[in-house]
Parts: structure tokens; C-alpha cells; sequence
């Protein structure tokens, strides 16, 4: 019989937070269709937004490693979704760009498709991490995603993102405004946190809020 995770401590779950994190993550999977999904087996984090947001960087930093996931300069360069293990308890996904790319069309229109069927039809996924480059906000191609997502009840939480090239202001600014927003989309997780995986930034903020997910799972 599964505990619950209030009878424990505020230092158990960080604890168990650091040691999620801080345990091995592999790459196992790639897809690039529905029919090659791996099987559902572990809860999924997804990981979203548009091109050039910092996804990639967002996993190796909350995973403590350089090279886990794939960084590049230019846009659009993850064209499939991305399967990490972490440490057997969880699956992090990364997940296609949106809203820019370097390829054509077609190529841009097929992992849109397979990234919105994955959101709408995957029974693993308990949150997507939705990211938001703090310089910029929330764009046109944000807001659909959003809408989307609420209407197919997946929750998800805003990420700020390269937080340390915008002032607290800013990010406060930003933080009021996403509150107003929220009567809108029902299934936005009230939450939104800030990071910058360049200064470490809300690193161990967004690690203890993912780990919630999994840690009824452990206490057992």
C-alpha cells in the first residue's frame, strides 16, 4: 500500500529529490512516428517549446550532465521525441521545437503532428514542462500549444527560461501577468518557475516540483 507523500518530511522529499537527479539517465529511445513509441511504462515529464528555447540544456542541467541531450546553435535540430530513463523512476522527454526551423515544411508539419498526437494520446505523461524564453514571453505559437493542451486536459507548467538575461522585475512582471492569463487554461499548473541552466538557476526549484511526481512511487 502506497504511502502518502505528506507524512514525510520536507528534507525526506528533497533528499529524495537530490538523489533522483544525481542517479543514472540514459538515453533509450527515439521516435519519429506513433508506432514506434516505447511502451508506457514509466510516468513521463515532457519537455516543450519553441525552437532555440533551451530545452536541451534545460535536461542536462536538471540532470547534472553536459552531453545528455543533444545542444545546438541552430534551430530546430530536434526533429523526433527523445526518451531519457532517470534512474528508473521517470522518463524525461525531449521534445521537438515549434514556431522555427531550417527545414521544409512537410519535414516541419510531420513532428508538429507527431508531438501534438504524443500530448493528446499518451497515458505515461503526467506533466510537460512548457518552456518560455524570458526575453520574449509568451508568443502566438505558445498560446496554441496552450489551448491545445487545455483542451485535451494535460497539464502543464511554465518554465522560464535563460532567466539570468532579464531582471527579478521582469520575471515578476511576467509572473502577474501569466496569473490573469490562467482563467483561460484550466489545465496550466499554478507553479511557473524560473531558471537559467548557464547560472544554475531554479535548477533545484524545478527538480523537487518533478520529483512530487514520482515520489509517492518510492515511499513506499
Amino acid at each position: 500500500m502506497n504511502k502518502n507523500i505528506n507524512n514525510y518530511s520536507e528534507d525526506q522529499t528533497q533528499e529524495f529529490s537530490r538523489k533522483l537527479f544525481a542517479g543514472e539517465c540514459q538515453f533509450f529511445a527515439a521516435s519519429t512516428n506513433l508506432e514506434n513509441l516505447p511502451p508506457p511504462v514509466l510516468p513521463e515529464i515532457g519537455f516543450a517549446g519553441r525552437s532555440n528555447v533551451g530545452k536541451s540544456s534545460l535536461i542536462n542541467a536538471l540532470t547534472g550532465r553536459k552531453t545528455l541531450a543533444r545542444i545546438s546553435r541552430t534551430p530546430g535540430r530536434t526533429q523526433q521525441l527523445n526518451f531519457f530513463n532517470l534512474n528508473g523512476y521517470m522518463v524525461l522527454v525531449d521534445m521537438p521545437g515549434y514556431g522555427f526551423a531550417r527545414v521544409s515544411k512537410t519535414r516541419v508539419r510531420s513532428w508538429t503532428n507527431l508531438m501534438h498526437d504524443y500530448l493528446k494520446g499518451r497515458p505515461t505523461l503526467q506533466r510537460l514542462c512548457l518552456l518560455i524564453d524570458s526575453r520574449h514571453g509568451i508568443k502566438a505559437s505558445d498560446k496554441e500549444l496552450m489551448n491545445e493542451l487545455d483542451d485535451a486536459a494535460v497539464v502543464y507548467q511554465i518554465i522560464l527560461t535563460k532567466a539570468d538575461k532579464v531582471s527579478v522585475k521582469d520575471i515578476t512582471e511576467f509572473s502577474r501577468g501569466f496569473e490573469l492569463m490562467r482563467k483561460k487554461h484550466p489545465a496550466s499548473h499554478p507553479e511557473i518557475i524560473a531558471t537559467s541552466a548557464r547560472k544554475d538557476k531554479g535548477i533545484a526549484e524545478l527538480r523537487s516540483s518533478l520529483s512530487l511526481l514520482v515520489a509517492p512511487y518510492h515511499f513506499r
